[in-house]
């Protein structure tokens, strides 16, 4: 099922289908990421966001959760289903198709590295568990919810070593694509 994904990723991810998600990205990241991020910053405060924190532990989620207050709460929740449906779409599209194609010209068809191109989309499911997650938290509080706290830290984690992992997937595969190309143009010109 996954090479399959991977295959079909691969087949959609065409140059106009790339310059696409590379026009949103920038887009998005240029004027809809810096006034979200400090709409963000008033209800909440200086008590940090789980989903910027690279690991936090259930105790830590209750007391941004304390800090937020419920107004802050209420904002975190309502954020994490609006803004934050969209924002891993975008980040998403960008990665898959850059990657995709990037590395349909770095490595041949069979290689077990044109699989890279779910890492992004694997990024995007735990940044979903990881909203649903602390969004349960902050809903609930001041009731604790058990498993679902530990959890949300898990996920974020993960979340940052996936879509961290893929960008640095892409950086690779463009270097090695590029060498891929001089070693090709170099033969072409040798014969």
């Amino acid at each position: 099922m996954w090479k399959l994904f991977s295959g079909w990723l691969h087949r959609i991810s065409n140059g106009w289908v790339v310059l696409a998600g590379v026009v949103v990205f920038i887009l998005f990241t240029t004027l809809v990421l810096p006034g979200q991020s400090a709409r963000e910053d008033d209800p909440t405060g200086d008590a940090g966001s789980p989903d910027l924190s690279f690991y936090y532990s259930a105790d830590d989620l209750y007391e941004m959760a304390e800090a937020y207050g419920e107004m802050g709460r209420a904002e975190y929740i309502r954020v994490r289903f609006t803004f934050d449906l969209v924002w891993p779409l975008v980040y998403t599209f960008f990665l898959v198709t850059a990657i995709s194609w990037v590395y349909a010209r770095a490595f041949s068809e069979g290689s077990k590295w044109q699989l890279a191109n779910l890492a992004p989309v694997l990024g995007m499911v735990f940044d979903y568990l990881e909203n649903i997650a602390t969004s349960l938290v902050m809903w609930r509080y001041p009731a604790q919810t058990p498993v679902v706290d530990w959890l949300a830290g898990v996920f974020t984690g993960l979340k940052w070593i996936l879509i961290g992992g893929s960008f640095i997937l892409l950086l690779v595969g463009a270097v090695i694509a590029i060498w891929e190309w001089i070693k090709r143009g170099r033969s072409v010109s040798n014969n």
